[in-house]
């Protein structure tokens, strides 16, 4: 009964098993191998952009900060929402490695709305020399609150960063799990709805460490792979990064690994709508669910065996009956016999 976080699951079997057998006898290192040939072409493939430049680094905090440090100017300031989880989670890393300052833009349901991105971009590079120039916008999909940015949504976003000469990055830490609620191609997502850089993870899927750089615009590649090693992300032993992303990629893993966590948290959710105090935030759209229970409800959870965060209280301390924030969190190898036993607690 797992729902802390969906990095708290394994690895998928066929990706230990890559990485097994790229174990074997030498390899050129810092991304000659030959399996990162392979990745290259195959991401470039799953996103149907030939002239697409793909690294790897093996965190999404690496991948976002240097993304972001190659689109923006240390005298720039980032567009993204107060939920992002370059705001919420990175400890100030795209500032570090980029200089540039993050702009909060006022969100629904977690997400941008392309009038406050209009007014918030409108707002910089008003003071000349004296204040922050226009830079990047940053969105998450999915978002840290379980929400879904629909291809409008998106669309409508890029065509306001585009109108002020600013590019897009998307963070895909969940970006598979996104795709799989959308039903939509990794092109519809990204290029085609205007995203210049996407990050394309895959830890939090699967995989032990690995998330893809994608970048649509090959200007940018060079500065990137400059940043990458400057920063300290280049890996020498490369093999083990590029084993994992080419297990992802065979055979559409990726998809699969996401459809299921999603559809777990489309088991929990069904389950909890059943219970009459819960009170969810947000509509479930991919694989996390953001929900109000008593606060002797989290108790007897907790005291089962259950593993998620209460977001708001001390679920062992003050009135039993005070609502509190649970997020539950599903990743693609929990069990149906989990989320059920769960439920059979929560039903009592």
């Amino acid at each position: 009964m797992f729902f802390a976080s969906d990095n708290a699951g394994p690895a998928h079997p066929k990706v230990m098993e890559a990485l097994n057998a790229a174990n074997a006898g030498y390899q050129s290192g810092y991304g000659a191998d030959t399996q990162m040939n392979d990745v290259r072409n195959m991401v470039r493939n799953m996103f149907d952009a030939p002239q697409a430049a793909v690294y790897l680094t093996a965190t999404g905090t690496a991948a976002n900060s240097i993304l972001l440090a190659t689109m923006a100017n240390p005298w720039d300031t980032i567009f993204c929402s107060p939920m992002a989880h370059i705001h919420e989670d990175e400890c100030n890393a795209p500032e570090f490695y980029s200089g540039a300052k993050l702009t909060l833009v006022p969100a629904e349901n977690a997400k941008m709305t392309p009038d406050a991105l209009r007014a918030a971009i409108e707002a910089e590079q008003s003071r000349g020399v004296h204040g922050p120039q226009r830079g990047p916008v940053s969105i998450t999909q999915v978002t840290e609150k379980g929400t879904v940015h629909t291809l409008d949504e998106l669309r409508a976003l890029t065509a306001v960063a585009q109108g002020f000469g600013c590019k897009t990055h998307l963070d895909g830490a969940r970006f598979s799990n996104a795709l799989v609620a959308l039903d939509c191609t990794a092109a519809e997502m990204t290029w085609k709805a205007g995203v210049d850089t996407v990050s394309f993870g895959g830890t939090k899927n699967g995989l032990l460490g690995v998330e893809a750089c994608v970048i649509f615009d090959p200007d940018l590649a060079w500065e990137f792979e400059l940043r990458r090693k400057r920063g300290g992300h280049l890996f020498s032993k490369h093999r083990y990064l590029s084993a994992q992303m080419q297990a992802y990629l065979t055979d559409n893993l990726w998809h699969d690994l996401a459809s299921a966590a999603n559809a777990n948290c489309a088991r929990l959710a069904a389950g909890l709508r059943k219970y009459a105090a819960t009170e969810f935030l947000f509509e479930p759209e991919a694989n996390m669910i953001f929900a109000r229970l008593p606060r002797r409800d989290h108790k007897r959870l907790l005291d089962s065996g259950a593993n998620y965060y209460v977001w708001d209280g001390d679920p062992n301390e003050g009135n039993p009956d005070a609502p509190l924030i649970g997020r539950f969190v599903c990743d693609w190898s929990m069990t149906d016999a989990a989320i059920d036993q769960f439920l059979d607690v929560l039903h009592g």
